[in-house]
């Protein structure tokens, strides 16, 4: 694999463009592919709109991930676990809480609200996109080895969306941002996460998901995470198939899904992503024009391509426009100056 020098702007780049994106596809999310290409035109929306521009649920709990990170005394699943489920409680009761919430989440939150163990909480059946739509901020947090950043990316998913599959694409998600971030070049980064998923296939990490495999009809941890990994690693393998084919107009959804479930989020945002990894804007319009949950998809594409490109590929005008600026400043500044620089 090949590495780029890196800016030391990179999570702040990824931070805001996860917003940016997040922003872009607020409008667009229940729209039709028709309806959105008769308003903004084939490239999708390009242009932040509002004081502030608001941004959807993704943004406020992907925020609520980072700061729970910020809080914990020390990275390991006992410390980070109770200020997750906080964090998660308190964006659940928010009065900003109003922007078309996934039920799952507010569902899990509900369970988790009466205490006892995360895992009896979750929604075990879900893999909805929910899972990875907020884990960009553990790929970009500069003080975790590899192992913590895979537990706490499933750890994360796992307290709201149980199923294995939303394990393994947080995961994923999360690491595509990471080595991004570090300076992989984008060709290299479909090759190195399929790599990683064959490697993960039977790695149940215990240590973050205690007795989760119990909650599913698997005949141990091991069968119980490799069906999260093998449904992962077939949607990269459609982001692959349909980089080749070299079809590019259109919806990005009928290419690799519609972005609702995990692994077709962290699938149709990479392939927004890398049809033109050096150029942000398209890339985050292509991916707010899409017909699926388009929200989740430009915000992911838009972590990508900023954690790549860093905070100057975005619009200087758009750090103040959008909303929680502070708190994406905020994190940023803290992970920003620790990052090694590629």
């Amino acid at each position: 694999m090949t590495r780029r020098v890196t800016t030391v702007r990179n999570v702040a780049g990824s931070l805001f463009g996860l917003a940016y994106g997040d922003a872009l596809g607020k409008p667009t999310e229940f729209q039709d592919y028709a309806t959105i290409v008769a308003t903004y035109g084939a490239g999708g929306p390009r242009r932040m709109t509002g004081t502030p521009a608001l941004v959807t649920d993704d943004t406020q709990m992907a925020l609520a991930v980072g700061e729970a990170m910020l809080a914990a005394p020390e990275l390991t699943p006992a410390a980070l676990e109770p200020r997750l489920r906080q964090a998660f409680l308190d964006w659940a009761v928010s009065p900003d809480n109003n922007r078309a919430p996934g039920t799952t989440c507010l569902r899990a939150c509900a369970a988790l609200s009466h205490g006892g163990p995360w895992q009896q909480a979750t929604v075990a059946g879900s893999k909805g996109c929910g899972a990875n739509m907020r884990v960009t901020p553990v790929g970009l947090h500069p003080g975790l080895d590899d192992d913590r950043c895979a537990g706490l990316a499933q750890l994360q998913a796992g307290l709201t969306h149980g199923h294995p599959t939303g394990l393994a694409a947080s995961e994923l998600t999360a690491y595509a941002c990471r080595w991004l971030a570090g300076g992989l070049e984008p060709g290299d980064l479909l090759g190195a996460l399929r790599e990683r998923a064959d490697s993960q296939r039977e790695v149940y990490r215990s240590e973050w998901l205690g007795d989760l495999w119990e909650r599913s009809d698997a005949a141990s941890p091991e069968a119980f995470i490799a069906r999260g990994w093998d449904e992962t690693a077939a949607a990269l393998d459609r982001v692959g198939a349909a980089l080749a084919a070299g079809a590019f107009e259109g919806d990005p959804c009928l290419a690799t899904g519609a972005g609702w479930i995990a692994e077709e989020a962290l699938a149709t945002a990479l392939y927004c992503y890398l049809i033109s990894p050096d150029e942000p804007l398209a890339v985050l319009g292509r991916g707010a024009a899409s017909s699926g949950d388009s929200d989740s998809i430009a915000c992911l594409a838009g972590a990508f391509a900023g954690a790549a490109l860093g905070l100057e590929a975005w619009p200087a005008a758009w750090r103040e426009q959008i909303e929680y600026a502070d708190r994406l400043t905020r994190l940023a500044d803290a992970w920003d100056g620790a990052r090694p620089v590629g």
